[in-house]
């Protein structure tokens, strides 16, 4: 980006180039080239909101959405938890005709066990993270953002847990998109740096390479930051972009466009919709 631009020349430039989806390189890069690829949030989240209030949205004009539902066993605790391909087709039939992208965000590493393949492949993507998992005393699936410091344990061995769980989260087929990545529980937040360190970070970018998995941009979160960033585009990191939005703030992607913009992100670089999910 040119050092001498407001950031309000900046907010203006994007939110125009966003509202010509279709159109290439929207998000200018500078000498680094441009970011030919539509802007979509690939982690939007409906809840108490419909879909017709989340499209009326002035940021709906500008950015394409991808709508996300929770999935998984019925052990899972949500508001909504996707468990069957009767309930999956309730939700995909409820997008249907809608100019979103459909997928779910799964909940654990068995949350495939109650869908047939044929149902998932109505999908249009798959999106996890790794803030659900064992707990270090119960073993039990433990929400690392509820979860009491017993459970957590020490910063060290609780990121080489944290890491191991990583890999195996990156497993799970079908999967397109780990979001929410680097995430830490706020206890550790301060300790960031330290903690995620660079063999840390390459093992999660490695195994998400390997899985053909690409890793979310959270604007949400303003994770990861840019070490991690630089890591995953040397290592041949797809990448996408994503709020974490509830009504209204799905679309915001801010943090996901300057990093774009400081990497020099361009179209190769970004997760796309595979067609043959649907094959």
């Amino acid at each position: 980006m040119n050092p001498t631009a407001t950031r309000r020349d900046f907010l203006k430039q994007t939110a125009a180039c966003a509202a010509a989806l279709a159109a290439p390189g929207c998000v200018r890069t500078g000498a680094a080239g441009a970011l030919d690829s539509p802007l979509v949030d690939f982690h939007v989240h409906l809840d108490k909101s419909t879909i017709e209030a989340v499209l009326a949205l002035p940021q709906a004009g500008k950015i394409k959405f991808g709508i996300v539902e929770h999935a998984g066993t019925k052990e899972n605790e949500y508001p909504v938890v996707i468990s069957n391909d009767a309930e999956l087709k309730h939700y995909l039939d409820m997008l249907a005709g809608k100019p979103v992208y459909r997928g779910v965000q799964t909940e654990f590493t068995d949350w495939a066990t109650g869908f047939t393949p044929a149902g998932l492949a109505q999908l249009d993507y798959v999106l996890t993270d790794a803030m659900t998992m064992p707990g270090k005393k119960t073993g039990k699936r433990t929400k690392l953002w509820l979860a009491p410091p017993d459970e957590l344990g020490d910063a060290q061995s609780f990121m080489d847990r944290y890491v191991d769980w990583h890999l195996q989260v990156l497993q799970q087929r079908p999967l397109d998109i780990l979001a929410n990545t680097t995430w830490l529980p706020a206890a550790f937040l301060p300790d960031y740096d330290k903690l995620w360190t660079e063999a840390r970070m390459e093992k999660v970018i490695a195994a998400a390479v390997k899985a053909g998995v690409a890793l979310e941009i959270s604007s949400s979160y303003k994770l990861p930051k840019m070490p991690f960033l630089k890591l995953a585009k040397a290592a041949g990191s797809k990448f996408s972009f994503g709020s974490n939005g509830r009504y209204p703030k799905m679309g915001l992607l801010d943090y996901s466009i300057q990093m774009a913009q400081e990497l020099g992100l361009k179209r190769a670089d970004m997760f796309q919709i595979r067609t043959e999910r649907k094959a």
